[in-house]
Parts: C-alpha cells; sequence; structure tokens
C-alpha cells in the first residue's frame, strides 16, 4: 500500500502543488501545507473506493485541508507581489510574469472562488467540479462566469 501511495504521490503531486501556491503566500507556508495535505491523503488513501479518478478524488482532499487549514490559524501574514532578487526559484518552481500576476490574482479570490477556478484550469468538467465542491453544475457555471468577471476586473486594475 505504501508503494502505491507513494507511487499516486510522484505522478499527481503538482496537483498538491498547484493547492498550496494558490492558498499560502511564502515557501515555508506552502510546504508546511503540501506536508499537512500529503498526510490526509496518507490517511485518507486505503478508503479511496476508486469511484471517482484519483485525481479527483486528491483535488477534493487537498482542498478541503487548504481551507480547513487556513480557517483553523488566522496568522498576520506580509505579502509581495515581488519576488526578492536574493531567492533564486528552481526549474520547476520558476515562473513567467504573467504566471506570477495570475496567482497574485487568484489569491485575492474566496476560498470557494479559488477552489472553483482552479479545478476549471485544470480542465475539469462542470460536473466533476459540482461533484468535488458539493454545488450543482448549474451553479458552478455561474460560478465561474463571475470569478473570470473578478479576475478581469482584479488583473486589470
Amino acid at each position: 500500500m505504501q508503494e502505491a501511495f507513494l507511487n499516486v504521490i510522484d505522478q499527481y503531486q503538482n496537483i498538491v502543488h498547484k493547492v498550496t501556491r494558490l492558498y499560502r503566500d511564502s515557501l515555508e507556508d506552502r510546504q508546511d501545507l503540501f506536508q499537512e495535505i500529503v498526510f490526509q491523503l496518507w490517511k485518507a488513501f486505503p478508503g479511496f473506493r476508486g469511484d471517482a479518478k484519483i485525481s479527483t478524488w486528491m483535488y477534493r482532499i487537498a482542498l478541503n485541508t487548504a481551507m480547513a487549514t487556513y480557517r483553523q490559524r488566522k496568522v498576520s501574514m506580509e505579502t509581495s507581489d515581488v519576488i526578492p532578487e536574493h531567492l533564486h526559484p528552481t526549474d520547476q518552481q520558476e515562473s513567467s510574469e504573467n504566471q506570477e500576476k495570475l496567482f497574485s490574482a487568484l489569491r485575492q479570490l474566496n476560498d470557494s472562488e479559488k477552489a472553483i477556478i482552479s479545478l476549471f484550469l485544470e480542465d475539469y468538467s462542470y460536473q466533476e467540479i459540482a461533484s468535488i465542491t458539493g454545488i450543482t453544475e448549474n451553479y458552478v457555471g455561474v460560478k465561474i462566469n463571475r470569478i473570470k468577471e473578478k479576475l478581469k476586473l482584479i488583473l486589470n486594475r
């Protein structure tokens, strides 16, 4: 079971990284959240029945963990839209200016909006998004349109 779990994490760790980047600002906070998500995935892994795709299951747990841990500790955070010069991101962490602007805009959304748009950007269907978030398929469409409009306003400031 441990080997199967490690293979799943290795194959789909980009899901966890995207969620951590969306819900945490600093590298240390992202690393902490990454560990917490992997721990929660490990605890839930024996119960995974395969009713949904493994990526859908992982997204649900990752998003729920990110939102739950965010609610648990309200720490004042200082954020910056600029990466300090002394930091040298690895090739995997390196992002384009447009990606940074997008993530900065996404961080300004509320938790449910972040969850919905991140799944949409990963090409999940409205039905899959509804299943993960617990809202109706029609409401997913409404929310996505509203979120797109909100992001346009944020990005055009």
